[in-house]
C-alpha cells in the first residue's frame, strides 16, 4: 500500500511531524514500512515553461523549435522532438545545468544547428514509470494546468514535493488497505481524531430503479451489491490534482470516470466498477456463479471460458463483467458513454481468490476482496464516487441505489480485564492508561471494576477476541514501553527420549560409515512422491501449491536423495553418500480427509568410488554390497540385525537382480537396490545404489537384553561344505536350514564362494560355507564335529535338495 503524506495530511495534523518520523512510528506499532520516497529527490532546475511559438524545425521532420516563457525577460530557445509540443500550452522545461531522472544532467546545445537551451521534459524524463503515465502522454510531453506559473518550480504542480510511504500491509490488518484506515491508524498512534470532508450527494427526482433491476442470486456469493445510475455524464480527462493523486499511488489515470473509482479504492479500499449503461444489452443486473462453457472477454481483451467456481455480473443473460477481478470489455467506459451504471459490492473472498488465480489476474481491487473490506462503507464509498462523477462528468445522479442484496455490520463486543493485560504484558497499567489506548483507537467502551466491554467499529474487522485486544493496547501503548525481564525460576537439566538417542547414535554410525546427511524438500512431483513405495497410500495433496514440482506430500526419501545426487553430478562431484532422516506422509484410501499419518524413514544413496586410485591404492567403486553394508551398521547399532532378512524385491524402480525388499520379522520395512538404468537416466544421474528404511518401525522394535558371556578357553574348529543347489534357492533359507540341524555348538556360518558357470548345470549354482563351532567348557572331538556335519548334510539334501560336493 503506498500512502501519499500530502494526502493524510488532508484528515490529520501532521504539521510537526516529519514522513520519515511518521514511518519509524508506524514501524513500532505494527505496520511494517517498506521504505519512503521522494519524487522531486534528485531533481533540481526543472520548472514551469509556456511554450509561446513553435515551429518546424527546418533540417528536421519531427523536431520543432520553440520559444518558451520561463518567468525570464526574454523567452528562451528550446528544441523539442515531442509529437504533441505546440504553442499555446504549459509544460515541463529543464534548464540548462538541471538534473532529471537517472541523475542525467542537461546542458545547452545545438540540435540540427539550432540552439537549444535546456529541454521540454515528459514524464518518463522526470522519473515516472510508462505505467502509470496517462495515455495521452504517454508518446509525448505532459500538459501542466493552465494556471501554472511560468519559472516556478514544476514539483508543487505535479505533487512531486511530497513522501510516498510504503506499508508492507500483512493479511490480519487488511483495514490499512485505505486512506481512511490509515489515518485511522496514524490518529491512534499520536492521539488524534481523522476528520474526514463530508460530501454531499444531490439526486435528481427520477428513480434508477426505473432504469435498472438488481438481484442477486446467492447471498453468500454477494452479501451487499448495489449500483447507481449517473446519467449525461462527459468522459473527459480528470483534474491534474486527480490524476497527480492516482499516478503517485501506482495506478495510471485513464477517464474522469473510472479515475474516480480508482480514488474511492484508496480512499475507501472499497473497489468500485463503472459500467456503459448502454452497453449493458438489457435493463437487468443477475448476479449469479457462471456457467460452465461460459465465456468473457475482459478489459484486457483476452477471452476467459468460466466455470461454476467464478462469480459473474450478468445483464440477465450474458455475463459482462468477472466479480471483484475485470470488467468485461464490451462493456467498458469510453468517450461515448453517457450513462455510468456505477457498482458498489462486497463479494466472497475465497471466490474472488479462486478466481484471480484461474485467470492470473491479481489486481487491487481482488486483493482488497480477498483481505475482507469495511463492510459499514460499501454504501457510503459509493454515494461518495457518484457524486465525485457528478462533479467532474457533469452527470446526473438518480435517487436512490438499487440494491440486490444488503448487510447491516454490528460492532463486535469484546470483553477483557485489566488484570489479563497487566498479567499478559508484564505491565502495571492503571484504567487511565488503558482507557486512554481505546479512546486513540476511537473504540467505545465501558469499564466496570477493571473489566473492559469494548464495543468494536466494523472498520477494525480483525478484532474479535481478548487477545486482539490485547495486541491493540501493546503496541498503542508502545512496544518499546514494554519491561524486559529476565526468566525465573529453576532450571531442570534435560534428556533425550531413547528415539532421540538411538537416533543420534545412528547419525554416528552412518556418518562413520563414509555418509553425509542431506535434508532434502518434503514437497515433491506426483510422479516422484509416488515412486520407491512399498506401502499402498493415497496422495496428499496441497490446495495451492506454489508450483507442480511441489504439490504432493512425499511418500518416500529416495527420490529427494536422487534429486540431490543429480544436483551434485551436474556439478561435476562425482563420488557421493547421501542419507536423510526425515518424515514421509502416508494418506488411508477411507476416509479421504483425514490428516496424513507422519512416518520417520531413513534413506541412503550412494554412487561413484569408495577410494580412490592412486599409486599404492586401486580404486574401488560403490556396488549393492557396499549399501547393504552401511544398512548393517545401522541394524547393529539399532540392535535388531538378528531380526532382519532379505527377499526378492519386485519394485520396478530398482535393478531386478540386484535389489531386495528389506524384512523385520515378517513386515517388510523398506528396500536396498540399485536405481534401475531408466530411472536412472530420467534423473541423469549413472550408476547409484539407494536403500529406504521404516525408521520407526526399527526404533521401536523389541530388542533382546544383551548378554555377555566370557571368550571360550577352547579352541574353535571351522569345517567348510559346499554344495550344490537350484538357482532359486536364497543363502538366507540355506544359513536357516543349517543353524537348524548343526546343534548347540555352531557359533558362525559364513557364505565364502558363490560359483555359476563352466561345469555347473544349467539353472544352478555351487555355494560354499565355513561353520565354525565352539564348546565352551570343553575341547570339541572330530566325533562331535562329524556328527553335526552330518546332520547338516542330512537337512540339506533331505528339505533343499542339495548335492553335496
Amino acid at each position: 500500500m503506498l500512502v501519499s503524506y500530502k494526502w493524510l495530511q488532508e484528515y490529520l495534523d501532521l504539521s510537526q511531524i516529519s514522513a520519515k518520523e511518521l514511518g519509524d512510528k508506524m514501524s513500532v506499532t505494527g505496520i511494517e514500512v517498506e521504505g519512503i520516497t521522494y519524487p522531486a529527490e534528485g531533481l533540481k532546475k526543472i520548472v514551469v515553461g509556456e511554450v509561446v511559438e513553435c515551429v518546424p524545425h527546418p533540417d528536421s521532420d519531427h523536431l520543432s523549435i520553440c520559444q518558451v516563457n520561463i518567468g525570464e525577460a526574454e523567452l528562451s530557445q528550446i528544441v523539442c522532438g515531442a509529437p504533441n509540443v505546440k504553442a499555446g500550452i504549459k509544460v515541463i522545461v529543464a534548464l540548462p545545468g538541471s538534473r532529471i531522472a537517472g541523475n542525467v544532467k542537461i546542458k545547452k546545445g545545438k540540435m540540427r544547428g539550432q540552439v537549444s537551451n535546456g529541454m521540454i521534459c515528459s514524464l518518463q524524463e522526470i522519473g515516472y514509470s510508462d505505467s502509470v503515465i496517462p495515455k495521452e502522454y504517454s508518446e509525448g510531453i505532459q500538459y501542466l494546468p493552465e494556471d501554472a506559473v511560468p519559472g516556478e518550480e514544476v514539483f508543487k504542480y505535479l505533487d512531486m514535493d511530497d513522501a510516498i510511504i510504503e506499508l508492507s500491509i500483512t493479511p490480519n490488518r487488511a483495514d490499512a488497505l485505505s486512506m481512511r484506515g490509515v489515518a485511522y491508524e496514524v490518529g491512534a498512534i499520536y492521539n488524534q481524531k481523522p476528520h474526514f470532508p463530508e460530501t454531499t450527494l444531490v439526486e435528481v427526482p427520477r428513480p434508477a430503479a426505473d432504469k435498472l433491476k438488481v438481484t442477486v442470486a446467492d447471498k453468500q456469493d454477494a452479501p451487499s451489491y448495489q449500483i447507481r445510475i449517473i446519467e449525461n455524464v462527459k468522459i473527459a480527462p480528470s483534474p491534474q490534482w486527480l490524476q497527480n493523486r492516482l499516478m503517485n499511488e501506482g495506478i495510471r489515470p485513464i477517464n474522469n470516470v473510472v479515475d474516480v473509482t480508482n480514488y474511492i479504492l484508496l480512499l475507501f479500499g472499497q473497489p468500485l466498477h463503472a459500467f456503459d449503461y448502454d452497453k449493458l444489452g438489457s435493463q437487468e443486473i443477475l448476479v449469479r456463479r457462471a456457467n460452465a462453457g461460459e465465456e468473457l472477454v475482459t478489459l484486457d481483451g483476452e477471452t476467459r471460458k468460466l466455470t461454476p467456481e467464478n462469480i459473474v455480473i450478468t445483464n440477465g443473460t450474458q455475463p459482462v463483467a468477472l466479480a471483484g477481478t475485470m470488467g468485461g470489455l464490451d462493456s467498458e467506459i469510453t468517450e461515448t458513454t453517457t450513462t455510468v451504471a456505477l457498482e458498489a459490492a462486497l463479494f466472497d473472498g475465497l471466490s474472488i481468490r479462486k478466481t484471480s488465480r484461474q485467470f492470473n489476474l491479481r489486481s487491487e481491487s481482488s486483493a482488497r476482496f480477498e483481505k475482507g473490506i469495511n463492510q459499514a462503507t460499501v454504501g457510503e464509498a459509493g454515494d461518495v464516487a457518484a457524486a465525485m462523477i457528478q462533479a467532474l462528468a457533469g452527470g446526473e445522479v438518480l435517487a436512490d441505489a438499487v440494491k440486490g442484496s444488503e448487510v447491516h455490520p454490528e460492532n463486535a463486543v469484546v470483553s477483557i480485564t485489566l488484570d489479563h493485560i497487566n498479567r499478559s504484558l508484564g505491565t502495571s497499567l492503571t484504567t487511565a492508561d488503558v482507557d486512554q489506548v481505546f479512546e486513540a483507537l476511537a473504540f467505545p467502551y465501558l469499564e466496570e471494576a477493571g473489566t473492559y466491554t469494548v464495543s468494536v467499529p466494523p472498520r477494525r474487522w480483525d478484532i474479535h477476541i481478548p487477545a486482539d485486544l490485547l495486541e491493540e493496547v501493546a503496541r498503542i501503548y508502545g512496544y518499546d514501553k514494554l519491561p524486559t525481564t529476565l526468566p525465573s525460576g529453576e532450571t531442570v537439566a534435560a534428556s533425550l527420549t531413547a528415539d532421540q538417542a538411538k537416533t543420534r547414535a545412528l547419525r554416528s554410525t552412518l556418518e562413520g560409515s563414509g555418509l553425509t546427511e542431506a535434508i532434502s524438500y518434503a514437497l515433491s512431483t506426483e510422479e516422484k512422491s509416488a515412486s520407491f513405495t512399498w506401502e499402498e497410500s493415497e496422495l496428499t495433496r496441497l490446495d495451492w501449491p506454489m508450483t507442480e514440482e511441489r504439490s504432493v506430500l512425499r511418500l518416500n526419501l529416495v527420490a529427494g536423495l536422487l534429486d540431490d545426487v543429480a544436483y551434485n553430478l551436474s556439478r561435476k562431484n562425482q563420488d557421493l553418500a547421501f542419507y536423510e532422516i526425515g518424515r514421509v506422509f502416508l494418506q488411508d484410501k477411507e476416509p479421504k480427509h483425514n490428516l496424513p499419518q507422519e512416518e520417520k524413514h531413513l534413506a541412503l544413496a550412494v554412487t561413484g568410488s569408495l577410494t580412490q586410485k592412486d599409486w599404492q591404492t586401486t580404486g574401488e567403486k560403490a556396488d549393492f554390497f557396499t549399501i547393504k553394508g552401511m544398512l548393517e551398521n545401522v541394524f547393529t547399532t539399532l540392535g535388531v540385525l538378528d531380526q532382519i532378512t532379505y527377499q526378492k524385491s519386485d519394485m520396478k524402480e530398482l535393478h531386478p537382480g540386484r535389489s531386495a525388499a528389506i524384512f523385520l520379522g515378517e513386515r517388510q520395512i523398506g528396500f536396498v537396490g540399485q536405481v534401475h538404468p531408466r530411472v536412472a537416466k530420467a534423473y541423469d544421474i549413472g550408476e547409484t545404489y539407494v536403500a529406504e528404511v521404516n525408521l520407526a518401525a526399527l526404533l521401536h522394535a523389541e530388542v533382546a537384553p544383551l548378554v555377555y558371556q566370557t571368550v571360550s578357553k577352547f579352541p574353535a574348529v571351522k569345517r567348510d561344505i559346499a554344495l550344490l543347489v537350484a538357482d532359486t534357492l536364497s543363502n538366507q533359507e540355506i544359513v536357516d536350514t543349517i543353524r537348524a540341524s548343526a546343534g548347540k555348538y555352531l557359533t558362525a556360518v559364513t557364505l565364502f564362494d558363490v560359483y555359476q558357470g563352466q561345469n555347473i548345470e544349467a539353472g544352478h549354482k555351487s555355494m560354499a560355507y565355513r561353520l565354525t563351532f565352539v564348546d565352551p567348557e570343553a575341547t570339541l572331538t572330530d566325533e562331535t564335529i562329524n556328527k553335526a556335519m552330518d546332520k547338516v548334510t542330512k537337512a540339506l539334501t533331505d528339505k533343499l535338495g542339495a548335492v553335496i560336493r
